[in-house]
């Protein structure tokens, strides 16, 4: 996760300006919720898009976040904490901690081990709201560029959450224009979304510019409300 580590922190100060597509992923995925938890588990908080959402009273909001620097910027007081960890470190999920839903918005598309990562989650929440990009976003610049997505596909993710959680799902696709490649491409980097992985050489960016047909950027979102199986 190192990477995706520093990926986040180099980018904390201009994360919110160009995380276009995340803030309107969270404000649908909050909106799913059809309850009032009060005990309330973010994984991935960054900087606090997920809380800003919240429109009821609570009484504890712990946040995850690897990014120390996204960490320092969410919003803390009294019922609102923030730890700066991997939301796969096992001490999370260890500590007979209970909480009414674990929510992650745009943040689980990264973790290494998903099964382990929804066992863990299974340990200490009866309710689950993830929002998830998968592997087809930016699924033209994978095309052109001959690599594969760093993230899961709809298929894994579903197979995976599958063992653990009983849920319905949502597929959605995002188009986010731009008035040039440019800034299309600056995009990608001050946003962090590109998650830190194999850099393309200099020649083969060029090409990916030039050839690259669209005035927008793709992005697909699962999203997935749900509760915990008796039987698991």
């Amino acid at each position: 996760m190192y990477k995706v580590q520093k990926e986040f922190s180099r980018f904390a100060n201009s994360y919110d300006r160009y995380s276009i597509i995340q803030k309107d992923v969270s404000i649908k995925l909050i909106n799913l919720i059809d309850f009032k938890p009060q005990k309330i588990l973010d994984l991935g908080s960054g900087t606090g898009e997920v809380i800003r959402n919240i429109n009821w009273k609570f009484d504890k909001f712990i946040g995850i976040d690897i990014s120390e620097d996204m960490c320092k910027i969410h919003p803390k007081n009294k019922n609102i904490e923030v730890q700066n960890l991997s939301f796969e470190d096992e001490n999370i999920y260890n500590q007979n901690l209970n909480f009414d839903i674990v929510i992650s918005s745009s943040a689980i598309q990264w973790a290494k081990d998903l099964n382990r990562l929804f066992f863990n989650i299974s340990k200490v929440s009866q309710n689950i709201a993830f929002a998830i990009f998968t592997s087809n976003t930016f699924t033209t610049i994978h095309k052109i560029s001959n690599l594969n997505s760093p993230i899961y596909s709809s298929e894994e993710l579903l197979e995976n959450l599958n063992r653990y959680f009983n849920f319905s799902y949502e597929i959605k696709n995002y188009k986010l224009k731009f008035e040039n490649k440019i800034e299309m491409f600056r995009y990608i980097k001050k946003s962090g979304v590109s998650g830190g992985f194999k850099r393309l050489e200099f020649k083969d960016t060029k090409n990916l510019i030039k050839n690259y047909p669209f005035n927008y950027l793709e992005f697909e979102v699962i999203f997935m409300v749900g509760e915990i199986k008796k039987n698991k």
